[in-house]
């Protein structure tokens, strides 16, 4: 998919998500801001994720997380003060330098 085709479907996925809140279905409304998720780390270049770095996570709160390897449209590692496994997450959710 291209760049725009990707930011369609992401586009499509907010909408159905902000309208299952609307109607309290909360389930399909986590399914959907997922989906979106997912979605908006294939406009992540991988390549801009340093191993080893730790980046802020984006939507939450003082939270870190080390990448110690990038797989796919995944970063893995640990969060900062978190627990001690390994947790994989979308590219997405890493605050880039700007």
């Amino acid at each position: 998919m291209s760049g725009s085709e990707l930011r369609d479907v992401i586009a499509i996925y907010r909408e159905k998500a902000r309208k299952a809140e609307m109607l309290g279905i909360v389930n399909e409304y986590e399914v959907y801001q997922r989906k979106a998720l997912i979605a908006e780390s294939y406009l992540v270049n991988p390549d801009d994720i340093t191993v080893g770095k730790v980046y802020r996570m984006i939507g939450t709160e003082d939270a870190y997380f080390k990448v110690e390897r990038v797989k796919g449209v995944f970063a893995w590692g640990f969060r900062l003060n978190g627990e001690a496994y390994e947790e994989g997450i979308p590219l997405s959710l890493l605050q880039l330098d700007q």
